[in-house]
């Protein structure tokens, strides 16, 4: 029966890791939607992502996040050898046994090396693609693969070594981040926010008072053609962290779709009501977006009225995080990754200890979070709080100071990272 069980639960990841791939795709389509179709460069962008995260994190990235780890930093690099092994036949859980985390000792879900690599590299890539939504139409191409190597080694596996490696010093603690608020969403905006000081640096010195701002041009096909893919995508983004197959990953569908659809009407209202503008288009594709982006930290561990009442707080949210981000000058945010994805993320990670319940939380593999505080989580809630806290305070300043050390260091070597945007513009190149 253990067999059968993780035969399924293989099987199961394997399907949510090709949905999660979809996403950096469906990233590439939004961006078409959102900038026009001139702009192949988000369509290019798509493969230097999904390939160098399979290399990358093959080559190392992935023991660095996931392996067991060093006092809790980072996962031992040498762990299964680069490339996962490499022409070794007796690498542990790849041909039998599964990833040491995935035993009994752990989340106890059976799943194979391979299959718990594919998974999670499917993440690291759609992170750097939301990374990309801010800084590709600025940073020269080049650049930006050259990004990709310390990002999938480095930038991106932090995080995921000290909340989702059940090892980290964050997980020790008690952090719970269910799919990503803070190691996907919160994140990329924060690696994100590093390659922009960079870029600012070099435009203030090339005489510019502000960022030229990267214009919005909706090709209304492609962008819901994007967004879509993005929400099929979550099928597997969400679900798929139960690392199982079982009742709760369904509920975990029902808690990403009710919440998105929530924020949907959400959005579209608070636009009405707050903007006192006509809602649009991009308003409602970021609407079911905000949703996805608020329920993902805690889908895991949330009834499906809780979804609702987190999908509908999404739309005040984003639509003054949208206007608070407008004013700031020096830097452009085209595709609203500061308004999503940075206080959606880091939104739902602190209502963890306000609305999750035990009983999912322990079918998710958490059976240590307690309930939140609107559900009898008491003082246990209030200092799960503080943890989650702890971890965003952490998390975000470390992740923006590896990306723009990563971005100065790139600029060194190869004299700028920056592009004539106006040229580009102009070009569609």
């Amino acid at each position: 029966m253990l067999i059968l069980d993780a035969t399924v639960n293989n099987l199961w990841v394997l399907l949510a890791a090709l949905f999660v791939f979809l996403m950096t795709i469906a990233v590439g389509f939004l961006e078409v939607g959102e900038f026009g179709e001139k702009y192949d460069r988000s369509l290019i962008k798509t493969m230097i992502i999904t390939c160098s995260a399979l290399f990358f994190m093959a080559f190392l990235g992935f023991n660095t996040a996931f392996a067991p780890t060093i006092a809790g930093v980072i996962g031992n690099p040498l762990y299964n050898g680069i490339f996962l092994g490499g022409f070794n036949v007796n690498v542990a859980g790849m041909l039998t046994g599964t990833w040491w985390s995935m035993g009994a000792s752990y989340f106890n879900t059976g799943l194979t090396t391979s299959t718990y690599f594919l998974f999670e590299t499917a993440f690291a890539a759609v992170t750097l693609a939301l990374v990309g939504l801010i800084i590709l139409h600025k940073v020269r191409m080049t650049a930006f693969f050259i990004y990709t190597i310390p990002y999938f080694i480095i930038i991106w596996a932090i995080p995921a070594a000290w909340i989702w490696n059940p090892t980290g010093w964050l997980a020790s603690l008690g952090m719970s981040d269910f799919a990503g608020g803070l190691v996907v969403h919160g994140a990329a905006a924060a690696a994100g926010l590093g390659i922009l000081l960079q870029i600012w640096r070099e435009e203030r010195k090339k005489g510019y008072k502000q960022s030229p701002q990267v214009k919005i041009n909706v090709n209304k096909g492609w962008l819901t053609l994007g967004l879509l893919l993005l929400w099929l995508g979550w099928f597997g983004f969400n679900p798929g962290s139960v690392l199982a197959f079982n009742s709760e990953a369904m509920v975990v569908v029902i808690t990403t779709f009710v919440a998105a659809a929530a924020s949907f009407l959400s959005v579209m209202a608070s636009t009405k009501l707050i903007l006192k503008t006509r809602p649009q288009l991009v308003d409602g594709a970021n609407g079911v977006l905000m949703g996805l982006i608020v329920i993902t930290p805690l889908a895991g561990f949330v009834s499906v009225g809780s979804a609702v009442v987190l999908g509908l707080l999404g739309g005040p949210l984003f639509v003054l995080g949208e206007k608070f981000f407008a004013k700031v000058k020096w830097f452009s945010d085209p595709a609203g990754l500061f308004a999503g994805h940075m206080t959606g993320g880091l939104f739902g990670v602190l209502m963890v200890a306000v609305f999750a319940q035990s009983a999912f939380a322990a079918q998710s593999g958490y059976p240590n979070l307690p309930s939140g505080i609107l559900f009898g989580g008491g003082m246990a809630a209030v200092h799960q709080l503080g943890v989650q806290i702890l971890g965003i305070v952490v998390v975000m300043p470390v992740v923006f100071l590896l990306s723009f050390i990563a971005a100065w260091l790139i600029s060194k070597a190869m004299g700028g990272i920056t592009i004539d945007y106006a040229k580009v513009f102009k070009e569609g190149r």
